[in-house]
């Protein structure tokens, strides 16, 4: 993680903004002993950064729990290395609330009117 990396993980509440709260929740989390599989990855990559962002699905290896979550990472090119600077993921909505069916938009809608 970068010097002023933000990471806000799927599976804790606390926002991580130091190398100390940044190792706790990993920490925790790999006592779990997690098995990860990219779903979806969409990268973007700039000069000096990179973005993914997409679906990962983890299986905790302890219980056999399943935790889907959608992510995204920004990487910089901080000391002659990648690291990342933010990560946010969080569990999959709709399996929380239910499945929305999104509304079919118009192009007046997503152009305006004029």
């Amino acid at each position: 993680y970068s010097k002023e990396a933000v990471l806000l993980p799927t599976v804790s509440d606390v926002p991580r903004t130091n190398y100390a709260l940044i190792k706790d929740y990993f920490v925790s989390f790999l006592k779990k002993e997690p098995q990860g599989e990219i779903l979806e990855s969409n990268v973007i990559i700039g000069h000096n950064w990179a973005q993914d962002a997409g679906i990962y699905e983890f299986t905790m290896g302890a219980t056999g729990d399943k935790v889907k979550a959608r992510y995204s990472y920004i990487y910089v090119y901080e000391d002659g290395q990648w690291k990342i600077s933010h990560h946010h993921s969080s569990v999959m909505p709709e399996a929380i609330l239910g499945t929305a069916t999104p509304k079919e938009a118009s192009n007046k809608e997503l152009v305006g009117t004029r």
